[in-house]
């Protein structure tokens, strides 16, 4: 395996973002190499509750940039990793070496066995939910809570929609990826030219972005899919999954429109509360509307429902 890793330098005075890099080491899956896992650790470490950000496509940790001052101010631990192939975490150079199960498997290893944290409050966007509603599924005794945005747990038996298929189709033709402006195309705010190419910052050329071109492709859309066992097996425990559930979607994304529902219907941590909708928000709602969102997920955590 051919791995990458982008020079420091290009995380250099990024707007609003001032954390400091911490690192983990995982298997890499090829039984040979050790892939490095960046993650942002802010917070008391020795507190009761620990926010786990799970980011997604094509974005990195930055994107909850405004989100873990509001979290670490409300006494909360929390830990934002780069998902391998983004941020600056390391990058397999091969598009194949990337799949939904060594996703999970890596981010299990990152968050689970180099660091073993427990008793987390997962909130999860886009792959972000994707990866880390596996982990809730596959580890449910490490979690307290969940907090779903902008997300879904797809199997691949129901249609995910005109939205998904125009963006795999571009993001499978278009020849050179533009991260940044992916990104600013799913808010629903306009953004900076500096705050575009910080997202645009892991990626020194398109030798580094194989990952975000495989995400697209992974997204279980078939009932014979790679990972569409796995995640109907992630739905059955999900179904009897009784800790306390957040489904925190925006008003203006048309990727995950009504996927919310989906869990509104069939997990039962999530009866008899109010989700809220963030308003003003597209697809990347923390990029849109941080702050609110971290609002709502000190609110659901102080809410002193058992866990």
């Amino acid at each position: 395996m051919d791995i990458l890793r982008t020079p420091d330098e290009r995380f250099a005075s990024l707007p609003g973002y001032d954390f400091a890099p911490h690192y983990v080491e995982v298997d890499a899956g090829d039984g040979a190499q050790r892939l490095r896992v960046h993650y942002v650790d802010e917070g008391p470490p020795d507190r009761g509750e620990t926010v786990v950000l799970l980011h997604g496509e094509p974005s990195w940790c930055y994107l909850y940039r405004t989100m873990v001052g509001p979290l670490t101010d409300a006494g909360f631990r929390v830990v934002a990793p780069d998902l391998v192939g983004f941020g600056r975490s390391d990058k397999p150079a091969a598009r194949l070496d990337y799949t939904y199960a060594r996703h999970v498997e890596w981010m299990r290893a990152a968050l689970f066995d180099a660091l073993d944290l427990s008793g987390l409050t997962l909130v999860g966007q886009d792959w972000g939910g994707l990866v880390g509603l596996r982990l809730v599924a596959e580890h449910p005794e490490r979690f307290r809570r969940v907090v779903a945005a902008n997300t879904g747990l797809p199997t691949g038996d129901t249609d995910l929609g005109e939205a998904f298929f125009a963006w795999r189709k571009f993001s499978q033709e278009v020849a050179e990826m533009p991260i940044g402006r992916i990104v600013a195309s799913g808010c629903a705010t306009a953004m900076s030219d500096d705050v575009r190419a910080a997202y645009d910052a892991p990626y020194p050329d398109e030798s580094y972005k194989e990952g975000a071109r495989q995400f697209p492709v992974l997204v279980p859309a078939r009932p014979d899919d790679p990972a569409s066992a796995a995640n109907r097996r992630a739905w059955e425990v999900l179904r009897g999954f009784r800790k306390p559930f957040l489904c925190a979607y925006s008003d203006g994304d048309p990727i995950t429109r009504g996927a919310d529902q989906l869990f509104l219907d069939a997990v039962p941590g999530a009866a008899g509360r109010a989700h809220p909708t963030i308003t003003g928000g597209g697809h990347f709602l923390q990029e849109d509307r941080g702050p609110e969102l971290a609002a709502a997920v000190v609110d659901f955590v102080r809410s002193g429902e058992p866990a």
